[in-house]
């Protein structure tokens, strides 16, 4: 039997790094190309061949179908081993008894049946299509083995995705090549590049002018340099840094208003908005008449999971958070105005002393010549190249998640609610309660003027 040296060799740079890792937790993401696949099924081969029958691997993608050509390579690289494929097991079987089983986990509630396994290796292919890590975290649980054989979880991914919020924020965001320690156990993300692959460019030395052609340059610079700054497909395709501005103070006759989106185990959102009253200049810029600007935030979430905070407590922490100001307007998720056999949340938060409104909760619909989501759009965009939504650089939990927002695969004019939506929601409801309307066409001759000004609330329900 060949060795595994024989039939697979790591080239040398991100994929040597992969293979020869010692660290628990590794993530090799980044541009497409990268050698990412090899270099997961390579691994294994190294480490069945070290290990014998108790080298014990698991394999998962999110889909069946995505599957398929990681077996097809996993069938050339395992040859020279010897490694037979079965077909029903879904597994490859060394001679040694070492084995690598396949298989797709498309509901992460599906993880739950992984309880009690062991394995010595779980990769995962694409994290980024996760839209959470809990599935995955789960799936670490089973790294155990009687016979002391070191256990490592292994990861490759792209940027974009339902699950690129998370990724990012536990891997890329610590920075490239720098192991760190969470929850006890060492991880490191390996940044991954076209030019870290050259054997792909020695076999196919037209893969970059095809990919060049097979999308936009948002795309093609994600894909070439592994961006994770940069994703195609965005729903909020118009925002940019012009939509961020560092922290100012609010002038005192500004209108001040608050969005909710309740959450328990899942994160809850709250953001404090002001309406600009006037044109108003800031380091450089003007402000418009009616813009939106989010202040401050506060996001109950910690790993992925709500804080599981009672309505009293997230009242409170509301109130305290706007100790002195005046709010004139609260808009909150309509879901917590439903009684189900006794007070509703919002009556329970309405008693803690925060009052609020059911928000208008239109997705999609039309609000005169906007949907719910367009009226986002239209603010993020605003006109002749000036916003009229704008967020401070403090509101780190709005920058982190909307602008990576995606479309629904099932419904593109909604965003895909799989994907950390909690912010965009509130943000949709301060938006719907300042509603931008288009105005008839201008006479001929007469200067561009889209928006009227938004009218006031009509005031607060309360309990």
């Amino acid at each position: 039997m060949q060795t595994a040296e024989a039939a697979w060799t790591p080239q040398p740079g991100p994929q040597f790094a992969f293979v020869n890792s010692q660290v628990f937790d590794v993530v090799y993401g980044g541009a497409r190309g990268g050698g990412k696949t090899d270099a997961a099924l390579g691994d294994f081969a190294l480490h069945a061949a070290q290990f014998g029958a108790e080298a014990r691997g698991l394999l998962v993608r999110r889909t069946r179908t995505a599957l398929e050509p990681t077996i097809e390579r996993a069938r050339a690289i395992y040859a020279p081993c010897e490694a037979k494929w079965q077909e029903q097991k879904s597994r490859f079987l060394w001679p040694s008894g070492a084995v690598l089983y396949f298989r797709d986990l498309d509901r992460d509630a599906h993880a739950e049946l992984y309880q009690g396994h062991s394995y010595t290796r779980v990769y995962v292919e694409e994290l980024t299509q996760f839209p959470s890590p809990r599935p995955v975290d789960k799936l670490k649980a089973t790294l155990r083995s009687a016979a002391g054989t070191p256990c490592g979880f292994r990861a490759t991914c792209n940027p974009g995705g339902a699950g690129h919020n998370w990724v990012k924020a536990r891997y890329i965001d610590p920075g490239p090549w720098t192991v760190v320690e969470r929850g006890g156990l060492s991880q490191l993300f390996i940044p991954a590049k076209l030019a870290d692959n050259p054997k792909l460019a020695e076999s196919d030395p037209l893969y970059v002018q095809r990919l060049r052609q097979s999308g936009s340059a948002t795309l093609i610079k994600a894909w070439l340099d592994g961006d994770w700054n940069i994703v195609e497909g965005a729903f909020f395709d118009r925002w940019s840094a012009r939509n961020i501005v560092r922290p100012f103070a609010i002038p005192a006759f500004w209108t001040r208003i608050r969005s909710f989106d309740w959450g328990s185990a899942a994160p809850f959102s709250v953001g404090w908005w002001a309406v600009a009253s006037d044109p108003t200049p800031v380091e450089g810029m003007v402000i418009p008449r009616g813009a939106l600007v989010r202040y401050r935030e506060w996001y109950g979430a910690r790993d992925g999971a709500g804080l599981k905070l009672t309505a009293e407590e997230v009242a409170a922490g509301i109130l305290a958070r706007e100790t002195a100001e005046k709010i004139i307007d609260g808009v909150a998720d309509p879901s917590i105005f439903a009684q189900n056999g006794g007070p509703s949340i919002a009556e329970r938060m309405f008693r803690a002393g925060c009052r609020q409104r059911a928000a208008d909760n239109t997705r999609v619909g039309m609000i005169g010549a906007l949907s719910g989501w367009d009226q986002v759009r239209a603010r993020i965009a605003g006109h002749d190249g000036v916003p009229l939504l704008y967020v401070f650089e403090t509101c780190r939990d709005f920058i982190r998640t909307v602008p990576v927002l995606q479309h629904d695969p099932a419904r593109p004019e909604d965003v895909d609610t799989a994907a950390e939506d909690h912010v965009a929601d509130e943000t949709r409801y301060a938006c719907l309660s300042r509603p931008l309307t288009s105005k008839a066409p201008p006479a001929p001759g007469a200067p561009p003027d889209r928006w009227r000004k938004p009218e006031p609330a009509e005031g607060w329900k309360t309990m």
